[in-house]
């Protein structure tokens, strides 16, 4: 499978192309940057197939971060990998920068829980924690970071996000420490292309995941996957 991946949610703008049957990557690019997305994809994209020496019709499926993020990061990517999708008549998957964040850190034999973190503004953040095996232990919400360091209860967790650094900042003295601290401004594209083969498009709609609306007020205390 050929998986076209698309990630302009956070402070970075990026895209690669994964080939599944060998594993590998075989062409990506990505440019940190806090603003321009809107200007820089195409021609980014344009590279990396370039590089690829693929057409968009040889590609098996299109795969884009649907946020939390910036709002206007989230639109320039979705529109972009929507319009591919439409143009090369080919199936289109959503994933979240949340689990994006968490993916490189999952495995079978994973003992710390990974907490992924996102600046959400005014002393919030967006959060997700996972088990070390990638099972839900809080779902993704948007919570002022003191809420979110209740999450300790689960054991010293993986942080990771761009508000790792934050978090990992104002942990609780009485809780053991964080067992890595990864403060990362985007997600990697490399996982952003393997998760988009492991889901389905019906299961995983390219469609904005904003978790608040960009007036809304701050919501919500932190709830538990068995809540």
């Amino acid at each position: 499978m050929l998986i076209l991946a698309i990630d302009t949610a956070l402070d970075a703008c990026s895209a690669a192309i994964l080939d599944t049957r060998s594993t590998r990557l075989i062409a990506h690019e990505s440019q940190p940057m806090q603003r321009g997305h809107a200007e820089a994809l195409m021609p980014l994209i344009a590279r990396v197939m370039k590089h690829a020496a693929i057409a968009f019709a040889a590609l098996d499926r299109i795969a884009v971060t649907t946020g939390p993020g910036s709002f206007t990061g989230l639109r320039v990517g979705l529109s972009a990998a929507r319009g591919i999708a439409l143009a090369a008549d080919k199936p289109i998957v959503g994933l979240t920068t949340l689990t994006a964040f968490a993916a490189p850190y999952v495995s079978e034999s994973g003992q710390h829980p990974i907490m992924s973190v996102i600046d959400a503004r005014h002393d919030h953040v967006y959060l997700q924690v996972a088990s070390g095996n990638g099972h839900t232990l809080v779902r993704p919400d948007v919570v002022p970071i003191d809420i979110a360091l209740d999450a300790a209860r689960f054991g010293p967790p993986i942080l990771v996000g761009n508000a790792a650094q934050l978090v990992a900042a104002r942990w609780p003295d009485d809780a053991p420490p964080p067992s890595l601290v990864e403060p990362r401004s985007a997600p990697d594209i490399g996982w952003v292309a393997w998760l988009g083969a492991a889901v389905s498009p019906e299961n995983a709609p390219a469609r904005p995941y904003y978790l608040r609306a960009p007036d809304a007020k701050p919501a919500s205390p932190l709830q538990t996957a068995a809540s």
